[in-house]
C-alpha cells in the first residue's frame, strides 16, 4: 500500500479496458511471473513483461492522468501490459515493490510528461494566448498559434454559423413539409429522405442538428406511439431550429445552450483559461462508452463532495481507439473543475489536479477501513481513498432534480442520479427500481436493455436495496453504477453514441 492509499480494485482497472479482448488478456497479465523490473513511487508505477521476443516491453503508468506508454506495438490504450500491471499494483504483495527510482526509461518519459503540463499550465495562465487555442509545441513551449489571428478566428465563426443557419432553415422546410403532408407519411417515405437531410445537416456543419435528424428517421414505424413520439421529436427540432435563428434575442445562458446543442462548444483552451473553476474533491460515479463505428464516446460522471454538484467529462476516440481521458469508478480527484456555459451546466474540463495530501495510513490498515472510519467519524474520506457506497437520494428527489434540469434544458436527455435503497425488479411490462419504504417505484428506460447489464444488478441485489447511480429522463432511469460495496459497472458499452441532443 502506499502512502496514499491509492491501489485500485481489479475492477476499476478493468474499467479502463477499451475492449472485452483487452480485459481478458490484461486478466492474463497480472501475475508476477510474467513481470520483472517493477516498482511504484508517487503517482508513477512501471515494469518489465515479458514477451514474444527477445526484449521485454516497457511498461510505465502515471497514475495522474493515468497515462500509460509501453514499447509494445498495439494501439489500444491502456493496453494489455499496462492492465496486467496495475492489476499487478492494485494486489498488493511484493509483485510491485514501494520506493526507488524509476528507470531511466521510464523516469524520461515521467520527466516529459511533468514538463509539457508545466508548459500547457502555463500557457493556460497566459489567458487570451491560450483562448486562441494554441497547444504545446514538441519543445514544451506553449504555442499561441490561434491567437495570433483573432480576426480570421472571428471571421470562421461567423461563417460557420451562417452554414448552420441556413441548415436549420433547410431542416424547418423540411418538417413544415411532414406536418402539411401529414404524419401517417413519414413510414412510406422511407429512411432516404431523411438520411439527405442529415447529410446536410453534416455541411451545415451542424452534427447536434444531424443527431436530431437521424433519430427522426428511425421513429417512423417503430412500434406502437411512433407517430406521437415523432410529433415530439419534431417539436424539439423546431425549438432547436428558431433558437438558433434567433440567438440574438436569447438570454446569454439560453444561447450558450442553445449553441451547445446544434453543436458549437467552446475551446478546451479557452473555457480553462476564461471559466470559472470550480475546485472539490470529486468522485467518480459512472463511465459509458459507446460508439457510432467512426467515434468511440466516453462520458464520464462526477460529484464533488462539498459543492454536491454533479458534472461530465466528455472525450473522444477515433474508431478502434479508447479515449484517452480513463478515471477508475469509485476515484476522488481533489481538482478543477470548469463548466462549459448553459442555463444547467452539466459537462465540464478537467483542469488542474491536485496531489492528494493524506497522511500515511496506520500499519495494517487499508483504503476501506480507512472509509469506515471516515464515514464513522461524519468526515469524508481523503482524495486518493476509495470513498465507499456514496450517499444517494428517493426517486422524488430524482425526478425533481431532473425535472428542474429540464425546464432549464428543454433538449436534456437526462439528468444524472444516485438512488439509494432502490431494488431492481423484473416485470412483463419492463423493469423498474422499487422504494419499498417510500411506496415508489421508477421505471428502467427499456432503450438501455441492451447495454444495461440488469440481471448483474439484479444479482448484486439478491432482493435487498442497493445503491444505484444512473442517468434518469422522461423514460425512466438507465442505470450505469452500483455497488458490492465496491462501484461495479453496469454498462456493456454497445450503446449508439449520443451527442445530448436525442431524446
Amino acid at each position: 500500500m502506499n502512502p496514499q492509499g491509492e491501489r485500485w480494485t481489479a475492477e476499476q482497472v478493468l474499467a479502463l479496458a477499451p475492449d472485452a479482448a483487452s480485459h481478458k488478456a490484461g486478466g492474463k497479465l497480472a501475475g508476477a511471473v510474467s513481470w520483472s523490473g517493477t516498482g511504484a513511487r508517487g503517482q508513477a508505477v512501471w515494469g518489465l513483461c515479458a514477451g514474444s521476443g527477445g526484449e521485454p516491453y516497457r511498461t510505465v503508468i502515471d497514475l495522474h492522468g493515468p497515462a500509460y506508454r509501453c514499447s509494445c506495438p498495439s494501439r489500444k490504450f491502456p493496453c494489455k501490459h499496462a492492465l496486467g500491471l496495475l492489476l499487478l499494483w492494485g494486489a498488493g504483495g511484493a509483485g510491485v515493490p514501494e520506493g526507488g527510482e524509476p528507470p531511466e526509461w521510464a523516469g524520461q518519459w515521467l520527466g516529459e510528461r511533468r514538463e509539457r503540463a508545466r508548459s500547457a499550465a502555463a500557457a493556460a495562465s497566459g489567458g487570451a494566448e491560450a483562448a486562441g487555442g494554441g497547444g504545446v509545441g514538441d519543445d514544451g513551449v506553449g504555442k499561441a498559434a490561434g491567437a495570433a489571428d483573432p480576426v480570421a478566428a472571428r471571421r470562421r465563426a461567423e461563417r460557420r454559423a451562417q452554414r448552420i443557419a441556413a441548415g436549420a432553415t433547410e431542416l424547418e422546410q423540411r418538417l413544415s413539409d411532414l406536418l402539411r403532408d401529414g404524419l401517417a407519411t413519414a413510414d412510406r417515405a422511407g429512411y432516404g429522405a431523411w438520411d439527405e437531410t442529415a447529410a446536410r445537416m453534416v455541411d451545415a456543419q451542424a452534427p447536434g442538428l444531424e443527431a436530431r435528424v437521424r433519430e427522426l428517421g428511425a421513429i417512423p414505424s417503430s412500434g406502437p406511439g411512433w407517430p406521437a413520439r415523432l410529433l415530439e421529436e419534431c417539436a424539439l427540432a423546431h425549438l432547436l431550429n428558431q433558437g438558433f435563428l434567433h440567438l440574438d434575442s436569447l438570454p446569454e445562458e439560453l444561447a450558450a445552450t442553445t449553441r451547445s446543442r446544434v453543436g458549437v462548444t467552446v475551446p478546451v483552451a479557452e473555457l480553462l483559461a476564461h471559466g470559472q473553476p470550480v475546485r472539490d474533491q470529486w468522485l467518480v460515479l459512472g463511465r459509458e462508452d459507446s460508439s457510432d463505428g467512426k467515434l468511440t464516446t466516453r462520458r464520464i460522471w462526477l460529484r464533488g463532495r462539498g459543492t454536491g454538484r454533479m458534472a461530465m467529462l466528455l472525450s473522444f476516440g477515433a474508431a478502434g481507439r479508447a479515449p484517452e481521458q480513463a478515471l477508475p469508478l469509485g476515484l476522488v480527484l481533489d481538482a478543477d473543475l470548469t463548466y462549459y456555459p448553459g442555463t444547467h451546466p452539466l459537462r465540464a474540463a478537467l483542469g488542474t489536479r491536485y496531489p492528494p495530501a493524506v497522511p500515511p495510513l496506520p500499519p495494517g490498515w487499508t483504503p476501506a477501513a480507512a472509509a469506515e472510519s471516515a464515514a464513522a467519524a461524519d468526515v469524508p474520506a481523503p482524495a486518493g481513498v476509495p470513498a465507499g457506497v456514496p450517499d444517494g437520494g428517493g426517486i422524488d428527489a430524482a425526478l425533481a432534480a431532473y425535472g428542474e434540469a429540464l425546464s432549464d434544458d428543454p433538449w436534456l436527455e437526462g439528468w444524472p442520479v444516485v438512488l439509494s435503497g432502490v431494488t431492481p425488479v423484473p416485470g412483463d411490462d419492463g423493469w423498474q427500481l422499487a422504494d419499498e419504504a417510500a411506496g415508489t417505484a421508477l421505471p428502467i428506460d427499456p432503450r438501455c436493455l441492451g447495454r444495461t447489464n440488469l440481471w448483474q444488478l439484479a444479482a448484486i441485489s439478491g432482493g435487498r436495496p442497493v445503491t444505484v447511480f444512473g442517468e434518469c429522463g422522461h423514460r425512466g432511469i438507465t442505470p450505469l453504477t452500483t455497488w458490492d460495496p465496491e462501484p461495479v459497472p453496469l454498462g456493456t458499452g454497445t450503446g449508439p453514441t449520443s451527442y445530448g441532443g436525442t431524446r
